[in-house]
């Protein structure tokens, strides 16, 4: 049988990185339809062990990303990818004087 998969994945104890715990640790994922949880802002979820494994730069960029993108379009919420791309992505700009690989 395959690692991983979707029982795999409701197993895993998911977290908003965006709202952070006074004792440590993050608030659990998701939204209810009380009035409290109506003015929180829409959370960025990931499990819990990838958010322990985050900077807080990290942690902060995917929260600004996620928050900059209109939510609930079509009635499903905007996913962004949880590690921005690298700047350049590796390719050789113009004017940098590029030598090549030796």
């Amino acid at each position: 049988m395959a690692k991983g998969g979707l029982k795999e994945w409701f197993k895993q104890n998911w977290v908003d990185i965006g709202s952070k715990k006074k004792g440590g640790g993050f608030a659990k994922c998701g939204r209810s339809k009380l009035k409290a949880d109506r003015k929180r802002k829409y959370p960025k979820c990931v499990p819990a062990a990838k958010a322990a494994r985050m900077t807080e730069s990290q942690r902060r960029s995917a929260v600004s990303r996620k928050r900059s993108k209109a939510q609930g379009v079509g009635g499903k919420p905007t996913n962004v990818k949880t590690f921005a791309k690298a700047a350049g992505g590796g390719m050789a700009v113009r004017g940098m004087k590029f030598i090549g690989v030796r």
